[in-house]
């Protein structure tokens, strides 16, 4: 019996160790639904890098479209398709700037929380956390009724807010040499799709991303893209050949948003 117990030893220490090896190589999957907010300056595949970088395997999709409604999504169903497809462990939603604050007539409003709330239902109904990520204002009357807003709609819907607007203001006063917009001055440069990213780490992992230099291999979209609204990877090829394919973060921008994020007042 003995010799017995030292042969089959070996097995259940190999098997242990087997076991302990695939949970540590488990893939997050995250689903991305947005707009040009999202896809600008590619925040999906930022995501994906600074998580792999911080030592998770994940894969991002994406449903973007340019001027793209959530409600939009409930309609046509590729959402829920998605979700029945594929195993994701996220969802990440992200509206039309000024959706929730019926900028587009007062139905927008209604229609925007109705398309949160049913989406964020048939992603829970399969264990998969959702997070309502924000959009942001400029002006800062009107940045602090959208955070009011999607904060409120984010409630309703019972997940967590990611609020981008209110650390916005506070880090373009503090970083005002960062690059917040693209060239047209409306939508994500660089350094803004790299905040949404870290707010996006931290809101589903709990903790903030290390301040490693990082190098994100993939499209990096403007608002002239070529993308519809159909499931891909984040870093699939670009529909247009001329879509530059990377972008580097140094360690300095980094830890400068990751501080400005974790002090105490951040909004």
């Amino acid at each position: 019996m003995r010799i017995l117990t030292i042969l089959a030893l070996p097995f259940f220490l190999t098997f242990a160790s087997c076991d302990s090896s695939t949970r540590k190589v488990q893939t997050e999957r995250v689903l991305f639904v947005g707009n040009s907010l999202t896809y600008v300056g590619n925040t999906p595949a930022i995501y994906s890098a600074l998580t792999a970088a911080n030592g998770h395997r994940v894969i991002s999709d994406m449903i973007v479209g340019g001027g793209a409604t959530l409600s939009e999504r409930v309609a046509d169903g590729t959402v829920a398709n998605a979700l029945a497809s594929k195993k994701y462990t996220a969802l990440v939603l992200q509206e039309r700037g000024g959706d929730l604050m019926c900028s587009f007539g007062p139905e927008s409003c209604i229609e925007s929380r109705a398309a949160i709330k049913v989406l964020a239902s048939l992603a829970k109904k399969q264990g998969v956390r959702v997070v309502l990520l924000g959009s942001y204002q400029t002006h800062p009357g009107a940045s602090q009724a959208l955070v009011e807003m999607e904060s409120a709609a984010a409630k309703e819907a019972e997940i967590p807010y990611t609020d981008i607007s209110g650390k916005l203001h506070q880090l373009r006063s503090a970083a005002p040499e960062l690059t917040w917009f693209a060239t047209d001055g409306m939508h994500p440069g660089k350094d803004l799709a790299l905040l949404s990213a870290i707010l996006v780490y931290q809101s589903l992992h709990s903790s903030l991303p290390e301040p490693k230099p990082l190098t994100v291999t993939a499209p990096i979209y403007g608002s002239n893209s070529g993308l519809t609204a159909v499931l891909r990877q984040a870093d699939a090829p670009p529909p247009l050949p001329d879509t530059p394919i990377e972008v580097r973060y140094l360690s300095d921008t980094i830890k400068k948003l990751v501080s400005a994020v974790s002090s105490k007042g951040s909004s």
